[in-house]
């Protein structure tokens, strides 16, 4: 694995690797602004713009790095202190507001904002001590832009541009893991995003956990099994959505008897039935697990299998994965300025785990954690159960 590519070296990043980081996401950033131009697609019907999603890189650099005066002090700067002014008059009023659609920038002054923030960010940077403190809103900066390299890949998806697909994969054998100790979450050094703080151990009895998400082929049967039409499989609160939504399958599925015809690049095609199952809310994972006579993993068990299960044939990082619980804070958390995971209302949201084939791989990190609310269909998500 290339250096740029580690998701445990991009945590501790020095100034020549952020450097080189910085670079190859803001040309990320810029290829896929370009993608949209040449769809036409910068104004879609719902969502942040594209030029939201791609300026908002820029303002968080901007605002956190050449405009933020206490940048030095890493975690410990007031996120209240006065900033100096943007280059651009217009950026705070757009990517501080609540409105990720209206005004704007025109995509060639967006262009020369983008370059002149990064370098900026460049200078600062070559100029900068080269400890944890200092060098803490520049690997966050990084984080933040490769999210939004995300967000447009979603962007695009739900606009049925060309994104691929995760991989296909022969069906394995579940995972017998015996009980143990485990240290969830991160220690400290380096960047440890606000959600993974702080390591703490849990006890864990033995379990078994699929080696692989769940495929297309075992959603399906769940489908022609009347699935979506029996009350039983479902919580009461997925039982709301789902007739409320009148689904009956996965976002940008058509149909699933048969096997399941994906609508993608505007033509309807045959997903290939051992691809991991794509773009299901929390309520359909649950709602499949019951059905099967499974469970959704818990977070400690999932975050073990990543560890430990991987040499054993557990494969994750293809698509995101829901796991059981809500997202909640762990022992010693607490806020950092700029934080990029703000804890949600108790009870509103669930976990996911992993990442997708369109995550950077310098943030595949075991120890990764996302929140979303359980209705959420537009990541690139999925699942994969254990047994009860």
């Amino acid at each position: 694995m290339e250096l740029l590519d580690d998701p445990f070296a991009a945590r501790r990043a020095d100034r020549d690797l952020l450097s080189l980081a910085l670079i190859d996401a803001r040309n990320h950033t810029l290829r896929w602004l370009a993608r949209f131009e040449e769809a036409d697609a910068l104004e879609p019907a719902e969502g942040a713009t594209p030029t939201w999603l791609a300026g908002h890189a820029g303002w968080y650099q901007e605002r956190w790095i050449s405009r933020h005066v206490q940048r030095q002090r890493g975690e410990q700067a007031d996120a209240r202190a006065l900033r100096l002014a943007s280059i651009e008059p217009a950026a705070d009023a757009w990517f501080d507001g609540g409105d990720r659609r209206a005004g704007g920038l025109d995509a060639g002054t967006l262009r020369a904002y983008l370059q002149e923030t990064l370098e900026t960010t460049l200078d600062l940077l070559a100029a900068a001590p080269g400890d944890d403190d200092s060098l803490h809103v520049y690997r966050t900066a990084l984080l933040h832009e490769d999210r939004l390299g995300e967000a447009l890949a979603e962007a695009a998806a739900a606009l049925q541009m060309d994104v691929g697909a995760p991989p296909v994969r022969p069906p394995r054998e579940p995972l017998w893991m015996p009980a143990q100790r485990w240290m969830l979450g991160s220690p400290r050094g380096g960047l440890v995003p606000d959600n993974e703080r702080w390591a703490h151990e849990v006890a864990l009895p033995e379990f078994e956990i699929d080696a692989q998400p769940v495929s297309w082929s075992r959603y399906v049967q769940f489908a022609e099994d009347g699935g979506y039409d029996q009350r039983a499989f479902w919580s009461e609160a997925g039982w709301l959505w789902q007739r409320g939504e009148g689904r009956r399958a996965p976002r940008d599925v058509e149909q699933l008897r048969g096997g399941a015809l994906v609508m993608r690049r505007g033509q309807l095609q045959h997903a290939p039935a051992e691809q991991p199952v794509l773009h299901l809310t929390r309520y359909e994972a649950e709602a499949w697990c019951r059905w099967a006579g499974r469970r959704l993993p818990t977070e400690p068990e999932w975050e073990l299998a990543a560890h430990a299960g991987r040499s054993r044939g557990f494969v994750w990082g293809e698509v995101f994965e829901w796991t059981a619980g809500s997202a909640r804070a762990w022992p010693g958390h607490a806020a950092t300025p700029g934080t990029l995971d703000r804890l949600p209302e108790p009870g509103t949201q669930g976990v996911l785990r992993g990442a997708s084939w369109w995550t950077r791989r310098r943030w595949a990190h075991p120890k990764a954690r996302r929140f979303a609310a359980w209705a959420a269909d537009s990541p690139f998500c999925g699942f994969r159960s254990c047994a009860v």
